[in-house]
């Protein structure tokens, strides 16, 4: 029984199913699982900056879009093939979310989330009134990609790209929280001053956490110009910014399994929404507030707490919210992750703060 609900049985569950879908599904259904692959990468990166590293920042949205016009663009202005233009994208955005460190360093909290929301409006600006190179409101279209030799329409394609994309970059995420570098952002989130005397480097972390967020909404950002076949600013405004925070948070702060459940329900909440002809934006920020005052750190919680073997060797636990009683009756920890020979203790992997920041 502990096999079959345990986390590593949900995520082949999870990746098989969404791997089939094209196969024993409708075009309509087909999209809609597409959207959960790149939904679930931008909670990934989003995650990583807000979750693990702590730094508030509200431009996720504009990395999305940077990845996704720069991938459209290259295309269209330099007749570019897609295997060319989407990797110049990525590259875009990670430059991009790595030059919005430097504020980061001088500025937390609010002010940070304001300067970064301030890029986030210009880079939407710039996307709408830069006519000469984004086409301004109305958008482009990108030239079609080629798979060839592969005998499939460009919808397979992009499709199980997304699904590659998704299941490395969520290794990848799992691996790199594990490491030194998750309890370096850890260790910043929890005590800037604290992380120095450690010997930490603020500018080189702070760097890397903004860094990989670029990537991941890069990523995304370049699969979805070749999902929708169609790049436009409406697809990059305020909105997706606050989907994309609500991801992170149904899913859990601070886990990035949570960050995959979060990116699924996410989308799935979206379509529901839309089936009932409710407004999503009265929708996700109803259910933001909810989740943010009575269940801040997401579905994951209830998750470990019911089901053994999910709980993650790093993740976020604020002293006010779980008690020391629910930290003793916690499930044991993930049995998929051999310790290392410098493992901590249970108490010190999820203690005050939520994980050794040394």
């Amino acid at each position: 029984m502990r096999v079959l609900i345990g986390k590593r049985a949900f995520l082949f569950a999870l990746f098989v199913l969404l791997f089939v879908i094209p196969w024993v599904a409708n075009e309509y259904q087909t999209f809609v699982a597409n959207l959960i692959l790149l939904y679930v990468i931008l909670s990934l990166g989003l995650n990583l900056l807000i979750g693990f590293a702590g730094q508030l920042a509200l431009a996720n949205a504009a990395m999305y879009g940077i990845g996704a016009y720069g991938t459209g663009l290259l295309m269209t202005h330099f007749g570019l093939p897609y295997w060319i233009s989407a990797p110049g994208g990525v590259a875009i955005a990670v430059i991009s979310g790595t030059l919005l460190a430097l504020p980061a360093l001088r500025l937390s909290g609010i002010y940070l989330a304001l300067a970064t929301l301030a890029f986030a409006q210009f880079t939407f600006w710039l996307m709408t009134h830069w006519t000469p190179v984004t086409f301004g409101a109305g958008g482009f279209i990108p030239p079609p990609i080629d798979f060839s030799p592969l005998p499939v329409t460009q919808e397979t394609g992009i499709y199980y790209l997304s699904w590659a994309a998704a299941l490395l970059l969520y290794v990848a995420a799992k691996h790199a929280m594990e490491s030194p570098v998750g309890r370096a952002f850890v260790a910043i989130r929890d005590g800037e001053v604290a992380a120095q005397a450690l010997g930490i480097d603020l500018l080189k972390y702070k760097s890397l956490a903004f860094a990989m967020s670029g990537f991941y909404a890069g990523v995304a950002g370049a699969l979805y110009s070749g999902l929708l076949g169609f790049v436009g600013p409406e697809s990059f405004d305020l909105l997706q910014m606050v989907l994309h925070k609500a991801a992170v948070v149904l899913g859990g702060m601070g886990s990035v399994v949570g960050s995959l459940i979060g990116g699924v329900l996410l989308t799935v909440l979206v379509e529901v929404t839309k089936e009932f002809k409710f407004s999503i934006e009265i929708a996700f920020g109803g259910l933001l507030i909810v989740f943010v005052l009575f269940q801040p750190n997401g579905v994951i919680v209830f998750v470990r707490r019911l089901l053994p073997g999910w709980t993650e060797r790093l993740h976020y636990v604020p002293p006010d919210k779980e008690s020391e009683e629910d930290l003793a009756a916690a499930p044991d920890p993930d049995p998929d992750a051999a310790p290392g020979p410098e493992e901590p203790t249970r108490a010190a992997a999820a203690g005050p703060r939520g994980g050794d920041p040394g």
